[in-house]
């Protein structure tokens, strides 16, 4: 673990010791909380204009992964694209609204 992933936990559990009241004995609780809550941030989607580099072109990692996406689920690239801005990495949420896409659009 890293010193700063572990100041950051360290902080997050304090402030979560804090917002709960401050009563003792839930310590290894308010870390793993703190822990995961870490982590899960640290794997969050970068925002749209954190993805895009100084030149304001769409990364070719980025581009390839809508692709796939749109070949995948039959689906345009434009709307591939929409539902990984709106719903970001988590393939089986991007997978499942392009199926559903798809089938509102054949209805």
């Amino acid at each position: 673990m890293t010193d700063d992933r572990n100041d950051k936990i360290r902080d997050r559990a304090y402030a979560i010791w804090q917002r709960e009241g401050g009563a003792h004995g839930d310590h290894e609780r308010h870390w793993h909380t703190a822990e995961a809550e870490i982590d899960r941030e640290a794997a969050l989607p970068l925002t749209a204009d954190d993805a895009l580099p100084q030149t304001r072109e769409i990364a070719s990692t980025d581009v390839l992964e809508v692709e796939a996406l749109a070949m995948r689920t039959g689906i345009s690239g434009d709307e591939a694209q929409e539902l990984i801005d709106r719903l970001g990495t988590d393939r089986a949420a991007t997978e499942q609204a392009a199926r559903e896409l798809k089938a509102r659009r054949k209805r």
